[in-house]
């Protein structure tokens, strides 16, 4: 009966310590996924970003935004997320400075030319381009929210895995002196 007990409380360890284990990989991977992925070095991307807002200075939410590189027949096209803020990263290399850019959004188009340091490979090369009234807000997300809301679930889930993976072995090593000692008398 003490075996199969034993056996119980090795496998309900087990349990918590895999419980646990999936709990921090889920944490980390929330502290560890970005915002927006990546299609190659900084180098290799120009983004285009902004807003597009209603007359009134509303969001306006799931709409089509377009995005072309008209000298090499580079383009995406993107919808707008519940705050109006759209990103397109297109395939672009050193050889695509000054390349006019067609943006189309809210039934309106606006030109602008991909412009960036070619030198500098560390800093995302991007331009602001909005449409409709009232667009003016920062642009950007809080990836800060995002990083810190994982970064706490990850250290959460740690500390809970650890201490629960502690009280697991100080049960099992209680059980098993007090069976050693029944077993020497």
């Amino acid at each position: 009966m003490d075996g199969a007990r034993i056996k119980g409380d090795h496998k309900r360890t087990g349990f918590v310590t895999a419980l646990s284990l999936a709990a921090a990989g889920l944490g980390w991977s929330a502290y560890l996924a970005a915002p927006a992925v990546a299609m190659h070095e900084v180098d290799h991307r120009f983004t285009v970003e902004g807003y597009v807002c209603g007359a009134d200075g509303r969001p306006v939410t799931d709409h089509e935004v377009v995005v072309k590189d008209t000298r090499v027949s580079v383009g995406a096209t993107v919808f707008t997320d519940s705050r109006g803020y759209y990103k397109a990263t297109l395939h672009l290399h050193n050889d695509n400075l000054g390349d006019p850019v067609l943006v189309t959004g809210r039934d309106e188009q606006r030109d602008t030319k991909v412009q960036f340091d070619p030198k500098d490979v560390r800093t995302e090369r991007r331009v602001t381009v909005n449409f409709g009234a009232g667009c003016e807000v920062g642009t950007g997300e809080a990836r800060w929210a995002y990083y810190g809301a994982g970064l706490v679930v990850a250290v959460a889930a740690a500390f809970a895995g650890a201490k629960l993976i502690r009280s697991q072995r100080r049960r099992s090593q209680k059980r098993g002196t007090g069976q050693r000692k029944q077993h020497r008398s």
